[in-house]
């Protein structure tokens, strides 16, 4: 059964792990939960970021023998509600990580909250309301 506890993961491929660690982690906050430590043919590397001991995760992969270019769109969207207004020392650490400040395609998101683009393009939104 699929409960709030349920365990989710969150995958999508990564031009470069170490730049996408620096921001998710520098920039963002997350902790490392997982990372592959040496190359083995035939399989991806992966990066696991998330909050200790979360229900979540998201999982960013690279392939150096094939590599998958990322593809996002404007609605491809990690949101994190924050419950408060956005920090702006957040949002310039995220820049500094390698992030962009982009205007929302959705401009609810610009009323509630600042997006900022990750290295791959991905949107990461920061929103001052809560969930549920």
């Amino acid at each position: 059964m699929i409960d709030s506890t349920t365990h989710v993961r969150v995958a999508r491929p990564s031009r470069d792990l170490a730049a996408a660690e620096h921001f998710y982690v520098t920039g963002l906050g997350l902790d490392v939960l997982w990372r592959t430590t040496e190359r083995v043919p035939g399989e991806h590397d992966l990066l696991m970021v998330g909050p200790p001991g979360g229900s979540w995760h998201l999982e960013l992969t690279h392939d150096p023998e094939q590599p998958m270019e990322p593809t996002p769109t404007v609605e491809d969207l990690f949101v994190v509600y924050l419950g408060a207004p956005v920090d702006e020392a957040l949002v310039e650490r995220l820049v500094a990580a390698g992030g962009a400040r982009v205007p929302a395609h959705n401009p609810y998101w610009d009323v509630h909250g600042v997006t900022v683009a990750d290295p791959d393009g991905y949107r990461l939104v920061l929103c001052s309301r809560t969930w549920g």
